[in-house]
């Protein structure tokens, strides 16, 4: 008879890998299923981990784990074809312990984190599809893989297996999600020396910096591009929502070169080596998005639930902590011997009740809005710039003069009327 666990948690990523770290240091027996050759194989993020939600998994976690650089300064481009308006901000404060953000190579941490799961007595099983949930009287009670004689029973399944998760489709928790719902993000690792990022990104030491990149980088379609400093090698990608891609006819390779060739960008990567090429979806639906995250012995975390904040470029941090909370909510079923869905919707009130869905709620909006208006980053963008350029352009005409037809140039284009209608549109998306 196959072996029966307390929880199984399907896909080692950030979300999957808390909750099975969390339930086995509370005794649970997990079972921890990856698709991927180890974990962080198949996983693509930009390369950012913020530290408040993974040092309440694992209090003071960047003494060992395989980081590489504290983030101190973080930037923001908006890009035309020759010129970028950059703002951000840079603190010393964020270079010493106990950190604000860290970039990352995910191949690396996902194995540290779930070695870590290991250790506290989860067993992880790499190279393993699992193809369906078993069901049985309406309860989710185990797994089937494509391993022979590849079925796993628990009290309770962890889906945590990624955007579009099949598993919780074919439980009917979500549809199929629409184009403009799922963004398509190519990214590629290239080595460069340590003093030469240094020297390109003004960085002392083991410094790092984070370039996101709005406009140009993705043609003027919704989506943003990122640039972000490693020990000795640069993360850089772009993505746009599956939906722009697809109206504007893009290709993801063609649009990553694109990218490495702007004028703007190509002095940071130039002669650097390509280490690594990766393509993932990402979600990007938001609040409207989020699935049924809770059913009879049964979970959903991570961005199996859609928990990304597209805006902040945030989703490692909600997934663990969304691992987290569900494994708190395994722990109390485990303690009434209750794993009926009233009894785990403990998660989904605590998710609910967090900072997660919360951040989602409030840019609810924002993604439709700049899809629907395409105006702000085909045509505001590029404003943004030229209004630039001929402000800081010093030609012996009077500033006031140089506001007043920057002021013309932007209403005789669109109109005042229309431009206020734009502002207050763009402003009631991201209040």
């Amino acid at each position: 008879m196959p072996e029966k666990f307390d929880v199984i948690v399907v896909g080692a990523g950030p979300a999957g890998t808390s909750c099975a770290y969390s339930c086995a240091k509370n005794g649970l027996k997990v079972l921890l299923i990856e698709r991927g050759e180890y974990p962080g194989s198949k996983n693509v993020m930009g390369g950012v981990l913020y530290r408040k939600q993974m040092e309440d998994i694992i209090p003071e976690f960047w003494k060992e784990a395989p980081l590489e650089r504290p983030v101190v300064e973080q930037r923001f481009w908006m890009m035309d074809k020759e010129s970028v308006v950059q703002f951000g901000y840079k603190g010393l404060e964020w270079a010493v312990e106990p950190y604000n953000n860290f970039t990352v190579l995910r191949a690396q941490f996902d194995q540290w984190f779930a070695q870590k799961a290991v250790e506290q007595g989860a067993l992880l099983i790499n190279e393993t599809v699992v193809t369906e949930c078993i069901v049985e009287n309406g309860k989710v009670i185990g797994v089937r893989t494509d391993r022979p004689d590849g079925e796993a029973f628990a009290d309770v399944v962890v889906l945590a297996d990624g955007v579009n998760s099949l598993l919780s489709k074919q439980l009917g928790f979500h549809r199929e999600f629409r184009p403009d719902e799922v963004a398509l993000t190519v990214m590629e690792v290239i080595n460069l020396p340590k003093d030469k990022i240094n020297e390109r990104f003004n960085l002392e030491g083991n410094h790092g910096t984070t370039i996101e990149i709005f406009g140009d980088s993705t043609k003027g379609n919704l989506g943003t591009a990122f640039l972000y400093t490693n020990k000795d090698s640069l993360n850089i990608g772009v993505g746009t929502t599956l939906s722009s891609m697809i109206k504007a006819k893009l290709k993801p390779y063609e649009l990553l070169d694109y990218l490495k060739k702007h004028p703007m960008v190509r002095p940071y990567l130039e002669g650097g080596e390509s280490a690594e090429y990766l393509a993932h979806l990402i979600p990007e639906g938001g609040f409207h998005s989020v699935p049924r995250v809770a059913g009879n012995g049964v979970l959903v975390v991570g961005d199996a639930a859609q928990l990304v904040n597209a805006i902040h470029r945030e989703g490692s941090n909600m997934a663990m902590a969304s691992g987290q909370m569900a494994a708190e909510a395994i722990v109390e079923a485990k303690k009434d011997g209750d794993f009926s869905e009233k009894s785990l919707n403990r998660y989904k009130e605590a998710l609910y009740g967090s900072f997660i869905i919360k951040d989602l709620e409030k840019y609810k909006d924002a993604a439709h809005t700049f899809e629907k208006y395409p105006q702000y980053f085909k045509e505001y963008l590029p404003m943004m710039n030229q209004a630039m350029s001929k402000f800081f352009t010093v030609d012996g005409t009077p500033k006031k003069e140089k506001q007043k037809q920057i002021m013309r140039s932007v209403t005789a284009e669109k109109g005042t009327l229309k431009v206020m209608q734009d502002i207050y549109r763009a402003w009631k998306a991201v209040k």
